[in-house]
């Protein structure tokens, strides 16, 4: 009996365990990443802009808070969410920051944490994309610290008032509204400040050469007033800001894929087309070798994600099973973006190729969200019992 080729990018044919939901999220998030962002996605890079012009786009298709239930949200499964997070990564990682960041790190704490008052005045607008969002723990002397924080808020009356600093604050720039953890007299605690207070500035960080199409920014707070109403009800602790980024990272585990995957399927073109020494590249064991390789770490990584969120779904996801994807499949794909970029030759240095601009934006995803050495010490601490940090 003729087996059909498999699909060189889903070695494991993930599509056949997907349901008709999840199929048709990834269908349509594909289309728009191919039709619509990945044309911007070099120039934007290349010019330092980020393509504000596609979040109308990206809300009309409900991929702002796709996972949260009401208040205007799509209600997806974490599957859908994790599918979402990899076509748009691999169309570009600042692309995926900016939902990830509205979602995971602003609505999700929000529709959480935050008050009835709190969810329908900013919930609603975001899923719109009419209010965009930020998210304020780290800081200039650090990130991989959270507990060591210097930004306070202390009470004054009704209100608070915070004094401090945040640093590579995705979207920080262009937000409506800040998610900002600050130390108070009863532990860190979350606050909506909101753009246009006075005293809180977000001015956009530049000359980056990792995540261009997207805005960065530092957070700069010197006796801003908040009022007590603005104060996140739900939570108190570093258990806060934890959960938001356990949702982040989950989303980010299936982004690296989206990344890999735009990366081979370039290179599978190339090496069939591009001759050397008489004949196509890819007819080389060499090439064979790596683009093989390519293949089997794609395929792990997607088992990852594909388990890690049947088991979001099923509410059983552990925070540490979320640190073993996230390390294991942003770590494949900074590989594969590096030995892509090299295989392409002169050409992997130029914007023509997706290569060398995924390759630099892996640089900040394997950075942000926990580093790499955060997510082996989160596992080295469930294997042992002994925290090394």
């Amino acid at each position: 009996m003729a087996m059909n080729p498999l699909n060189p990018l889903d070695l494991y044919d993930v599509r056949a365990s997907l349901s008709e939901e999840e199929t048709m999220v990834q269908d349509t998030v594909a289309r728009f990443v191919d039709e619509e962002a990945i044309p911007l996605m070099g120039p934007c890079f290349e010019d330092g802009r980020f393509p504000s012009e596609l979040v109308p786009r990206i809300a009309e298709l409900g991929l702002l808070g796709s996972s949260l239930e009401g208040y205007g949200c799509a209600g997806l499964n974490a599957v859908s969410y994790g599918l979402i997070c990899q076509e748009l990564e691999r169309g570009d990682s600042g692309l995926r920051s900016f939902v990830s960041v509205q979602s995971s790190l602003c609505m999700y704490p929000i529709h959480a944490f935050g008050s009835e008052a709190q969810k329908q005045r900013w919930l609603p607008a975001m899923a719109e994309g009419a209010a965009i969002g930020c998210f304020g723990l780290t800081e200039p002397h650090g990130g991989s610290d959270p507990a060591n924080m210097k930004t306070v808020a202390r009470r004054d009356g009704d209100d608070w008032i915070i004094n401090g600093a945040k640093m590579w604050i995705t979207n920080g720039s262009i937000a409506d509204v800040a998610v900002v953890w600050a130390m108070t007299e009863e532990g860190v605690r979350g606050f909506l400040v909101e753009k246009g207070t006075p005293g809180f500035e977000a001015p956009e960080i530049k000359h980056k050469f990792s995540l261009r199409a997207s805005v960065t920014s530092s957070l700069f707070f010197e006796d801003v007033r908040v009022p007590g109403e603005n104060l996140l009800p739900g939570v108190q602790g570093l258990k806060g800001p934890l959960s938001c980024l356990t949702q982040a990272r989950y989303g980010i585990t299936w982004g690296g894929i989206g990344a890999a995957q735009a990366c081979l399927a370039e290179v599978l073109d190339y090496t069939e087309t591009r001759e050397l020494f008489g004949r196509a590249l890819n007819r080389n064991q060499a090439i064979q070798l790596r683009l093989a390789d390519m293949g089997r770490r794609i395929t792990a990584a997607q088992m990852l994600s594909l388990q890690l969120g049947r088991l979001k779904d099923a509410g059983r996801m552990h925070p540490t099973q979320v640190s073993v994807a996230k390390w294991n499949n942003i770590r494949m794909a900074l590989d594969i973006a590096r030995d892509c970029r090299d295989m392409l030759g002169g050409a992997g240095i130029s914007v023509e190729y997706g290569a060398i601009r995924h390759m630099l934006n892996l640089e900040s995803v394997i950075t942000y969200e926990g580093t790499e050495s955060v997510h082996q010490l989160v596992v080295g601490k469930e294997l042992t019992g002994v925290n090394a940090f």
